[in-house]
């Protein structure tokens, strides 16, 4: 590396700690619309490049419009924060340029996400197992569900697979990658049953059995069940204990979608939501949610190595890569992918630095938060607390502007999320629920405290008392 590039990344990395002091204006997103964003950016791609200054000047447009993730108003999807020692990682990761197919080339990282697989098969209190880390929660499901497929029908990898007949089920609230993997491993999105909950969003275990029963008596074959710990909106826990049953009885393989509930198992006062996760054939797991590293660190664990291997035999035609010298360690044999960056050193650095204690004592954090914001919401005459949180997903309405479960309410909810996008200083997502828009902060940022949820409920207030004011003005006169 010569002068000029080593002062280009030194004034890179200034611009990027700069960047992550807090906002001056507390603005966390410019509302600029695609086309204006387009419009007032040099997005052409030269055929003479303008050397490392273009790249600099580059780098400060990118940071300047960037999405403020690290602030604690951003409560938008399932992860948000940044921490140093993975912002350390990534730094690392992107000098060295590992790929992690073979321990010839990744020797040590190979280990390191071996290790660290290893301590969340510990946490699941698989006995055994074998896992990956994957490019997210989506692809996970996907792996599940091929694994599934695997131990279903061992030739179907090789032979082909006609899943016309066969059918799987996942709860009406399940992640929608769901249907994805169905479609991608032959079922076919038609043959995702979609089971029943419960008035809290839970699969309904004897919704399940019946479900099962009426489609082998159609002729149909069922393949596995998807079961759910932390759904997307409510943030609902499966009851793996009783559905792990249906499965066992039927002789079903259970997958269970752990992305943004996983870590509960390190608290020992909530790990109790996620009970029976030991009767689990394979569980993803993403770190980059609640345990807040940056995207992507996800681990799917399938507790039969030898389903997983077999799954992903396409290796063994790689005379080039795997050799018998270094089989066991050769963790591109276990993925479906060949070409894979070094995701485990960002998990295993934070892991060190916090300790199995750390993570607890943040989902713990994360938890009272959650309840806090809750109360707040509940002590407020104009909004409506939509199920008390079972995870840190809170889910709630504002009653104003013709109170009720009518269009007119779900317009002004809906409006009133985005005058909140517009105002720039929170982000929280719109979603519907029981057929009810609603507005639904995330706690997985670990910016935020109590005071940020305060003052959340505060703006939202504020804006809906304009909205409301602005409604009436527009109201047309008698």
């Amino acid at each position: 590396m010569d002068e000029e590039e080593r002062r280009f990344l030194e004034q890179v990395l200034a611009d990027v700690l700069q960047h992550l002091e807090p906002p001056v204006d507390g603005a966390i997103r410019r509302n600029l619309a695609p086309a204006h964003l387009a419009r007032t950016t040099d997005l052409a791609l030269p055929m003479v490049g303008g050397g490392l200054e273009q790249a600099l000047a580059d780098v400060r447009t990118f940071l300047r419009e960037a999405v403020r993730t690290d602030q604690p108003g951003f409560m938008n999807p399932l992860w948000g924060g940044v921490t140093a020692e993975a912002i350390a990682a990534e730094l690392v990761v992107a000098a060295t340029n590992t790929a992690m197919y073979t321990y010839e080339v990744a020797p040590l990282a190979s280990l390191i996400e071996t290790a660290v697989l290893d301590r969340m098969r510990q946490h699941l209190r698989f006995p055994e197992g074998a896992g990956t880390l994957t490019s997210g929660g989506s692809n996970g499901n996907l792996m599940g569900m091929l694994c599934a497929r695997q131990a279903a029908a061992p030739a179907s990898g090789h032979d082909g697979f006609d899943g016309r007949s066969w059918v799987a089920f996942v709860s009406e609230e399940a992640h929608y990658s769901t249907a994805m993997a169905a479609g991608l491993i032959g079922v076919g999105r038609g043959n995702l049953i979609r089971v029943a909950t419960d008035g809290e969003g839970r699969m309904d275990p004897g919704a399940l059995e019946r479900a099962i029963e009426r489609e082998v008596g159609l002729g149909r074959r069922p393949l596995c069940v998807i079961a759910t710990s932390g759904t997307t909106v409510r943030g609902a826990f499966d009851p793996l204990e009783p559905v792990a049953d249906v499965c066992e009885r039927h002789g079903l393989w259970l997958h269970v979608d752990a992305a943004w509930g996983g870590a509960c198992l390190f608290s020992a006062r909530h790990r109790h939501l996620m009970d029976g996760i030991e009767r689990a054939d394979s569980v993803c797991w993403d770190a980059h949610k609640m345990m807040g590293l940056p995207l992507i660190c996800s681990a799917f664990i399938a507790r039969r190595p030898d389903v997983l291997r077999a799954a992903c035999a396409h290796g063994n035609e790689a005379h080039y890569l795997f050799h018998d010298d270094a089989e066991s360690h050769d963790l591109g044999r276990y993925s479906l992918q060949c070409g894979r960056r070094n995701d485990a050193l960002k998990l295993f650095l934070a892991w060190r630095s916090k300790g199995d204690a750390g993570w607890g004592a943040m989902v713990d954090r994360y938890m009272d938060l959650a309840a806090h914001l809750a109360d707040r919401i509940e002590a407020e005459p104009m909004l409506e607390l939509v199920g008390r949180p079972a995870w840190t997903n809170v889910c709630f309405r504002h009653l104003g502007a013709g109170a009720g479960l009518g269009e007119a309410s779900d317009r002004f909810n809906a409006g009133l999320r985005d005058a909140l996008l517009e105002d720039g200083r929170y982000m929280v997502s719109r979603a519907d629920l029981d057929g009810r828009v609603v507005l639904r902060p995330v706690i997985a940022n670990p910016a935020v405290d109590a005071s940020t949820l305060d003052g959340l409920i505060d703006h939202v207030l504020r804006l809906a008392r304009t909205l409301e004011a602005e409604s009436q003005v527009e109201e047309p006169q008698p």
